[in-house]
């Protein structure tokens, strides 16, 4: 069977760094902070008050109509304003695809809470008959690809994936498996969550999984630091269009990048925490590694899933050096969680656009507020000032709860 190549063709992104890729990819490079005390809501009861929250959002009109919006929550919203950047950079509508070939699959690890919260509390107070009518379609995780493939007519493969916080990094290389099958010509791909709310941040907090710096939110996240106390919630969408690369060229698409390698595995360890020595993430990088028939001396970065918590950033730091071994001591890693905070099931998504960017721009993203580095965690972890570096393969690492893990490579495409 001949395994197609796949193209990457368009990016678009959104996160508390910015609104537009380029605009999230210049304060990156600045090693700017996305993380601010909440503005959208009441914290006054919260035990944390911050998080990498979107500003200053209003979905375009042409892709939703303004009586609908409220209907819809916000991770809807923001799969359809970061899908529809990536499908005109990548002129997707003007391709010439059967319809039914050009698929839409979405990783998202929550759905809807904030508009599960606003309904509960309507149902509380004025009961059942005045939950609205759009509440299911509002929430449901595979309504932001519905959306999508309802607005663009795109008839191909269509679901979201639900696997914690590496929902987006499964999206992505189900997506390329679909494309290096044949099946589909297209796919538009990535993660999109929106759960900034009461219930989240306190279930999070209850657990001791998130930061307490209400007094410093932008220097809350801090990965490899020994100062890290826990995670920062973040928001928004990574959206990615890929393609079959022989089709892409052939119709003159602008290509980006390619997708090279996938592996996805289990800890079987514990419901939260990960292998203490990361052997869940080793064996899905080892896969990436096998598929992508790239040798671990050629991969040049590596975006962490780095995000802030004492055991993960020490058993992620495990992992790598027991895969890349004598090369883990040259690799450049960082965590750009550290500017945007963690948005769980689309943090694949978004981070894998830094990478691509990385290839595309020779510039690797720093990891900020690393003051005073872990002893156990000793590589190189780009600090605070981003790297020029031309590299050739990057690795993106997303691992969930359950003991979900995932990673990809991406490889700079030369004409």
């Amino acid at each position: 069977m001949k395994i197609n190549r796949v193209a990457i063709t368009g990016i678009g992104t959104i996160c508390g760094l910015g609104n537009t890729t380029d605009e999230v990819w210049k304060n990156a490079l600045a090693g700017k902070s996305g993380i601010s005390t909440i503005e959208r809501q009441v914290t006054e009861n919260w035990p944390v008050n911050f998080a990498g929250e979107v500003k200053n959002f209003k979905l375009d009109p042409a892709l939703m109509e303004l009586k609908d919006q409220d209907r819809f929550d916000l991770f809807n919203q923001y799969a359809l304003h970061a899908g529809a950047e990536a499908i005109s950079q990548a002129r997707l509508t003007e391709a010439g695809y059967d319809a039914g070939k050009i698929g839409v699959i979405f990783g998202t690890g929550l759905g809807g809470f904030p508009h599960i919260e606003k309904n509960h509390q309507i149902y509380l107070e004025k009961g059942a008959r005045r939950v609205s009518p759009f509440f299911i379609p509002s929430v449901i995780p595979n309504m932001g690809p519905g959306l999508v493939s309802i607005h663009y007519g795109f008839k191909g493969i269509n679901f979201a994936i639900a696997s914690a916080c590496a929902s987006s990094a499964h999206a992505i290389g189900i997506a390329a498996t679909e494309i290096m099958l044949g099946r589909q010509d297209a796919v538009v791909t990535g993660g999109t969550e929106a759960v900034i709310t009461g219930y989240t941040i306190a279930g999070f907090a209850s657990m001791k999984a998130l930061s307490k710096r209400n007094d410093e939110p932008a220097r809350a996240s801090r990965p490899f630091d020994t100062g890290r106390d826990g995670f920062v919630m973040g928001e928004g969408a990574g959206i990615l269009v890929l393609e079959n690369l022989e089709k892409a060229k052939a119709r003159g698409a602008h290509i980006i990048a390619e997708v090279i390698g996938f592996g996805a595995s289990a800890d079987a360890h514990h419901i939260t925490s990960p292998h203490p020595e990361g052997l869940g993430a080793l064996i899905c990088m080892n896969q990436a590694l096998e598929l992508s028939g790239v040798a671990k001396e050629e991969i040049g970065y590596v975006n962490a899933h780095g995000t802030s918590t004492p055991q993960g950033d020490i058993a992620e730091t495990q992992a790598i050096k027991k895969v890349f071994e004598d090369h883990a001591s040259k690799l450049h890693v960082s965590s750009t969680k550290s500017m945007t905070g963690h948005l769980l099931g689309a943090a694949g998504g978004l981070e894998s656009i830094f990478c691509i960017k990385a290839l595309e721009t020779g510039i690797l993203p720093p990891t900020i507020n690393l003051e005073n580095q872990d002893p156990q965690c000793d590589l190189d972890y780009v600090a605070n000032k981003p790297v020029k570096k031309d590299i050739m393969y990057a690795l993106n690492n997303s691992f969930g709860f359950g003991g979900t893990n995932s990673s990809t490579i991406f490889k700079k495409y030369i004409s």
